[in-house]
């Protein structure tokens, strides 16, 4: 799979992309739509700061935004074109896995945000 050190581990772990140990949610489950946009305020293994500034996450915005729209053409190419569904059952579709999705694909869009601005340290882990 994918290795520790990687960028994509820490997106697909939802891992401090720092050390990449600790989880940067409270709460691992997306779905317990209570705690679902709560997180750490540092890393709790290396300490690093999960909102480096304040309203940092507006720019996760933008990241939600691609994934959706990679998401409704992929989901469009493969009921319209390939299995050859009707307009309203697509969108229908469509509209479904956005709900299902949503509270992960908002996860999904934070760590990745966080991870265009913060490197990996192999070190960050051992030193706190």
């Amino acid at each position: 799979m994918v290795g520790k050190g990687t960028k994509l581990y820490s997106i697909l772990h939802s891992k401090c992309p720092k050390c990449q140990e600790g989880d940067l949610f409270l709460d691992p489950n997306p779905y317990h739509l209570k705690n679902m946009d709560k997180m750490h305020v540092n890393c709790p293994v290396c300490a690093e700061p999960s909102e480096p500034e304040p309203n940092f996450y507006y720019g996760a915005m933008y990241v939600s935004y691609a994934y959706t729209v990679a998401l409704f053409v992929a989901t469009y190419v493969i009921s319209a074109l390939i299995l050859g569904l009707a307009m309203w059952s697509t969108i229908g579709l469509l509209t479904a896995l956005l709900v299902i999705l949503g509270p992960y694909l908002f996860r999904l869009s934070r760590v990745t945000y966080l991870n265009f601005f913060v490197r990996y340290d192999k070190d960050a882990a051992p030193k706190a």
